[in-house]
């Protein structure tokens, strides 16, 4: 080789590491002319002109034609943008790979040729070094047909397709699987082209590793298929399986199944009415993201090692069922469960994942029923701190680390007045959860308890209502004793008007001068010109109520605000029940919201809610009703003082 060649020796050489795919390695653009140089079999260099090879960068979009040297020693090539156009460059190019040179991986991307263009590609890739074939972004694959493979004398080992387009709309459907399908080597990918089956192998495959990622198969793939019988993995996720018995039964005839994923599709089962039949092979089972319920714990591999159940609307682990005696590692996160499974049907669980469920107060006994679990990861759930999660907390101090990611993960959700805290910082007393303890404070507390009901009556001015029993009784005695031949009270006025002193202006200009200067003869009870001088208040306000055959109560936010108001309000009140009259009449002046009368006049919340009360109309039009009402319901001919009826003349 002269010094040329081996000063390009650094434009493309790359060794690129792969499992069952692999990556684009670097780019070259080289201005002067350069040869291609190839290994011939007995080992010298051949020289190649005129090989114009299309080649970009992950950078780039558009391809450029460069000359370019590729040495014996390049493992790895990637090239993009072909087309039928360049498609036999690309075939004459490749052809020179026989076996036994250095080049062991192939990356095509942005490939638009129609099916005999894409069969020469693979025949010629198939009888090449290469040994990893990677194709990406298959377009206007058209003229579909069938095509005898000469699979023979092959160095492949995988093949991995993504993102193929068919638009060719009429075609055997086995014509193109047939060609995958009896490929003879260790690993298949097809992902992301909407692939809606594939065919059993016509004898024994060779596949040890198949993935189907994001396509549109359906449960009759592989069904009554003995031919995979070396399949170790397959990846089945995110296509649109329904039924998980059918599933297993699909694994049955694997015989070398180690792992299956079959996550993100539509999966459920009915229950024991359905059977299931798993490859006994199977030790890892990935149903993520399916409509799994509690059913599924009826149909698992009973050699399983590790499931993933995550992202399903499983509600609790049913006692009873078959035990899994292999499993080691169970992820139940982002489910429904409301407490952590007991580990009976799982004797050698070691790892267990039940993060963000509805988890309130887990279960402090689960180490105890686990004593082989190492980890257990239960943190974002809804924790309710209570005395319940107090023990679950004890229990995390005594685990020696058992629980992953704590603190941070675990923050009780309820009680709301606790929301964000951390379940390290969460304290109770021992009072709060021990019930001895309790039993004995409830029995303290009774002796506080009537303490503070004295200290109530107090407080509520009960005091006060017995005070004023005691002088409306005292009232009613003197009553008696002053004039014994009265068997009742004689009426001086129609009504007694009790109202609050802000809302004086509306009585003296509004009430008084419509009722008195009416029609009829109204005699109204004011304190202002009523009272009696010398006698206390309580007793003047008892007077009068017992003088006038009914009470008027001028409601108003002004006069729940009234002591005053109040004496008299209780007063009428007590006459109301005393004398088993209909004696108040309630005028709503303004409208009072509940919430601003206080405790003590339960009585008048009573009245309101019980009675009817006038309500003084805003519209003038109204008014005239409003007064025809109130003369109507204060309507009474009283005895005057000189024998005459009010309103008689001699």
């Amino acid at each position: 080789m002269t010094e040329n060649m081996r000063s390009l020796r650094n434009f493309f050489l790359c060794k690129c590491l792969f499992a069952l795919t692999f990556w684009n390695c670097v780019s070259l653009s080289v201005e002067n002319e350069l040869f291609t140089s190839v290994s011939n079999e007995d080992g010298s260099d051949k020289k190649i002109k005129s090989l114009p090879l299309l080649y970009t960068n992950s950078h780039q979009s558009k391809a450029n034609f460069d000359w370019v040297v590729i040495q014996n020693t390049t493992e790895s090539l990637s090239l993009s943008e072909i087309t039928n156009d360049n498609v036999k460059k690309l075939v004459a190019l490749l052809s020179n790979f026989r076996q036994g040179s250095r080049l062991q991986n192939l990356t095509l991307t942005n490939v638009s040729v129609d099916w005999n263009a894409l069969i020469k590609i693979f025949q010629t890739v198939w009888h090449s070094s290469i040994e990893y074939f990677n194709i990406n972004c298959v377009t206007q694959l058209r003229n579909i047909q069938r095509y005898h493979f000469d699979y023979s004398g092959t160095s492949m080992k995988a093949v991995t397709m993504k993102k193929v387009l068919i638009t060719d709309l009429y075609f055997s459907q086995n014509d193109l699987y047939k060609i995958f399908a009896n490929m003879n080597i260790a690993a298949l990918t097809i992902a992301e082209s909407e692939m809606i089956h594939m065919l059993c192998p016509l004898s024994d495959s060779p596949f040890r590793y198949l993935n189907f990622l994001k396509n549109d198969l359906t449960d009759l793939l592989f069904q009554n298929c003995d031919k995979l019988i070396h399949l170790e993995t397959l990846i089945l996720q995110n296509n649109k399986f329904e039924s998980l018995s059918k599933v297993s039964f699909m694994t049955s005839r694997m015989k070398s199944l180690k792992y299956l994923d079959i996550s993100s599709n539509l999966l459920s089962h009915g229950g024991a009415d359905m059977q299931c039949q798993w490859a006994e092979s199977l030790t890892e089972l990935d149903l993520s993201s399916n409509q799994l319920m509690d059913a599924v714990f009826e149909c698992l591999p009973v050699n399983i090692k590790k499931l993933n159940l995550q992202n399903n609307h499983i509600t609790s682990v049913p006692k009873g069922m078959a035990e899994l005696k292999s499993l080691k590692e169970l992820n139940l996160a982002s489910n429904r469960l409301a407490d952590l499974p007991g580990c009976s049907g799982f004797t050698s669980l070691e790892f267990l994942n039940i993060e963000m469920n509805s988890v309130l107060t887990p279960s402090a006994v689960f180490f105890q029923s686990c004593p082989w679990v190492r980890e257990l990861q239960a943190g974002h759930n809804p924790f309710k701190c209570s005395c319940e999660l107090r023990d679950f907390i004890h229990l995390e101090r005594l685990s020696g680390g058992k629980l992953f990611g704590w603190p941070a993960a675990y923050v009780c959700e309820y009680p709301e007045d606790l929301q964000g805290t951390q379940l390290k910082d969460f304290h109770l007393a021992e009072l709060a959860c021990n019930t001895v303890l309790l039993l004995v404070t409830a029995l303290l507390l009774m002796l506080v308890l009537v303490a503070v009901v004295a200290f109530l009556c107090i407080y509520l001015d009960v005091l006060w209502y017995v005070r004023m029993t005691w002088q409306w009784t005292q009232a009613k005695r003197r009553a008696w004793h002053s004039h014994p031949e009265e068997q009742e009270t004689i009426l001086q006025f129609h009504a007694f008007i009790s109202y609050s002193e802000r809302d004086s202006l509306w009585v003296k200009n509004e009430l008084i001068p419509n009722l008195e200067k009416g029609e009829g003869c109204v005699q109204l009870c004011q304190h202002e010109r009523n009272f009696i001088p010398g006698k206390s208040i309580v007793e003047n306000i008892i007077n009068c109520i017992e003088k006038s055959y009914k009470s008027i109560f001028v409601l108003s936010p002004n006069f729940v605000q009234s002591e005053w108001c109040h004496y008299e309000l209780y007063f009428a009140h007590h006459k109301l029940f005393s004398e088993n009259s209909n004696s108040l009449i309630l005028i709503l002046l303004e409208p009072i919201p509940p919430y601003i009368i206080p405790a003590r006049y339960h009585k008048l919340k009573a009245l309101m809610a019980k009675r009817t009360y006038l309500e003084w109309p805003k519209e003038r039009s109204k008014r005239a009703l409003f007064w025809a009402n109130l003369r109507a319901a204060i309507s009474i001919n009283l005895l005057m003082a000189d024998g005459k009826r009010c309103g008689e003349t001699d």
